[in-house]
């Protein structure tokens, strides 16, 4: 039955699924989120091949079991077995609670006027803890329900210049969601999360909240696949703090350079590679305009992130050499999130994976998950360069590549 997948690009064996299927291009498109355009352009080839978050929305409309299925011969999926239900989730334990905390009508509250200097600094913390623990999903779930609650009702019951302020942490919180929810929880949640951070930024109605509020939802479109809403929001919001720059602090800048790095990346997400070093440029630029040594609380965005996506960036648009180029002009120390490290261990392994070097890959994998086990565990990427490793790396890695599997709940 799949004889004639054999030797096709991805978007020719979409197309031929699709039409086995009996679904036209308008239908297909609309259960991914996506244009019939941007669809017509995956099946023509006019498009680099989708990403493996929206290939397994492209699966499961298709009732196709095994992601691999849909890779042609023009991506590098390996010849592995990719489970659909490997990547639609990965299931946490902090989910149940948290997805009460935000559905929560919250109909009886304290009139108590809340602390609103104790919840900055709550808030704060659980970035920390988000970007210090080598199990930062565990170990924010922990504390991410109360967190919620109690933003919450202070954001009803705040009154004067404290609602505002209140709503901008709110705003924080809603992204913390949406950072430990994804790919833990069904994607409904993870919308809801996003929305409810830019609404809250909206009551806020600071540049900085706002920018932060749409640097969170153009993460979930982007992550749904929707390279061009993403990218138009986060261009739209660094042109709303741009004119602030001149006589802004630290923390403006910096959110206008990580919304550049969102575009950055975003743009090599859709293989447009000038616009994606055009903005990764500008965010570098900004960094150097920051004093050494800082970094953004939450985005991380500082000179060391800079170069971090300069690895995603070039491995995102499969220049997989100067990927490894770019990664080797890091000193991981000076990366001051353990999340971020794991991360960029991971964007190594996909650059070596991408050359077929399995030894390479499992390396970093393995490297990657000794930093962060979240960031490995989490990551859907991670999880099928495991599993091809595991598959096709041979005597000489296969073995640490299924132990490695097993530890992040891998089923081979």
């Amino acid at each position: 039955m799949l004889d004639d997948l054999v030797g096709k690009r991805t978007g020719e064996r979409i197309q031929i699924l699709r039409e086995r299927k009996g679904l036209t291009r308008p239908v297909l498109a609309g259960l991914v989120g996506m244009s019939v355009s941007w669809l017509k352009g995956i099946e023509r080839g006019t498009r680099l091949p989708p990403r493996l978050p929206l290939l397994v929305k492209l699966a499961e409309a298709l009732s196709v079991g095994d992601v691999a299925i849909l890779a042609g011969i023009d991506m590098d999926l390996g010849a592995a077995s990719v489970p659909v239900s490997s990547f639609a989730r990965i299931p946490h334990d902090a989910v149940p609670a948290i997805r009460e905390a935000v559905r929560d009508p919250l109909l009886v509250f304290t009139d108590e006027a809340p602390d609103v200097s104790a919840l900055e600094a709550r808030t704060a913390d659980a970035w920390r803890l988000w970007h210090q623990s080598p199990q930062h999903r565990t170990d924010v779930g922990r504390v991410l329900p109360r967190l919620v609650t109690d933003a919450r009702t202070a954001a009803r019951t705040a009154e004067g210049a404290d609602r505002r302020t209140v709503n901008a942490v709110l705003a924080d919180v809603y992204a913390l969601v949406q950072h430990e929810v994804v790919w833990a929880s069904e994607t409904e949640l993870t919308w809801i999360a996003a929305d409810r951070a830019m609404t809250a930024a909206q009551e806020a109605d600071t540049p900085v909240a706002l920018a932060g509020g749409a640097w969170t939802l153009a993460i979930v479109q982007r992550s749904g696949g929707d390279t061009d809403a993403a990218m138009t929001l986060a261009v739209e919001a660094a042109g709303l703090l741009e004119p602030r720059l001149e006589d802004g602090d630290d923390e403006l800048r910096a959110m206008y350079g990580a919304l550049h790095l969102h575009a950055a990346t975003t743009a090599a997400r859709a293989g447009h590679e000038g616009d994606a070093w055009r903005h990764w440029d500008i965010a570098s630029a900004t960094a150097d305009q920051l004093p050494g040594g800082y970094f953004h609380p939450w985005t991380m965005f500082g000179s060391a992130n800079v170069k971090l996506h300069a690895v995603s960036i070039s491995a995102d648009l499969s220049q997989s050499a100067e990927a490894r180029n770019q990664a080797e002009r890091i000193d991981p120390d000076e990366i001051p999130s353990r999340e971020r490290r794991g991360r960029l261990g991971v964007e190594i392994a996909r650059a070596y994976h991408q050359r077929h070097d399995y030894p390479g890959a499992l390396h970093w994998l393995e490297e990657a998950y000794r930093t962060a086990e979240d960031s490995v565990r989490y990551s859907p990427s991670a999880r099928q360069i495991a599993a091809d490793v595991a598959e096709n790396g041979g005597p000489l890695v296969s073995r640490r590549a299924r132990s490695l599997a097993g530890s992040i709940g891998l089923p081979l």
